[in-house]
């Protein structure tokens, strides 16, 4: 039989052991409240709104530089936590710089290494290109948003390893069939030019298929003209 102080040892180190994963763990329930308060269920935001929030803001922030995935987290929670990192950014680089019109306004808000983790930096595009579409998840290209009315609207409601899966469905169903978006019907098809940039990650380049599992209308080709012209325009309440 184990004596009781083994059986008291084990449980405690099972007690830190969890406790120091949960620690470990980003926490998204302040972004939550934050987008719940400032963004409109059509996706716009109400920078000036997140401004008052700025001290909340800016902790979360912190505290999502603070406590990066690790090799214990799912597959969900990391998309979840890239996810969020990415629409805090664009965020945070508008109310940084607000009064601003377009996120293209500012100096070369792609490539600026925004993001600190121990002693790596990352852009907008680091996150996009190296860590979010190495998921091999196409529908990522719908949840995440850079702040102009083009984009993917930015959801109110932060991301978590509960919810990422279902978020990816509706907002890539969403997407397709929003008529600011894309215009599909018998006679027309316009595309987001998001179809046009990333093609390969569609079904492999099959675009057609993609965007036929979640359209209201099927289509059968895609004109050579399809593609519309995207608004960087600030996606402002």
């Amino acid at each position: 039989m184990m004596k009781k102080h083994n059986l008291l040892f084990i449980l405690v180190l099972v007690l830190f052991h969890f406790l120091t994963n949960a620690q470990n763990k980003a926490d998204h329930s302040v972004w939550d409240q934050i987008l719940i308060l400032n963004v409109s269920e059509k996706g716009e935001v109400n920078y000036e709104g997140v401004m008052t929030d700025s001290p909340l803001f800016y902790k979360y922030f912190r505290s999502l530089s603070e406590n990066p995935p690790t090799d214990n987290w799912s597959r969900e929670e990391k998309l979840a936590y890239w996810i969020n990192v990415y629409n805090s950014i664009a965020v945070k680089m508008i109310i940084d710089n607000y009064p601003v019109k377009s996120i293209n306004e500012l100096h070369d808000p792609w490539n600026q290494k925004f993001f600190r983790v121990k002693d790596k930096r990352y852009s907008l595009d680091d996150i996009e290109h190296t860590i979010l579409r190495k998921f091999n998840e196409p529908r990522i290209h719908f949840l995440i948003n850079c702040a102009s009315k083009s984009s993917p609207k930015l959801m109110n409601m932060a991301y978590t390893a509960q919810n990422i899966e279902e978020a990816l469905e509706k907002c890539t169903r969403d997407f397709i069939n929003d008529p600011t978006k894309n215009i599909i019907t018998e006679g027309k098809v316009n595309l987001s030019q998001v179809f046009e940039w990333y093609k390969d990650d569609f079904n492999q380049g099959d675009v057609i298929e993609f965007i036929n599992r979640y359209s209201d209308v099927k289509i059968n080709k895609i004109p050579k003209d399809a593609y519309m012209a995207y608004d960087w325009s600030l996606n402002e309440l």
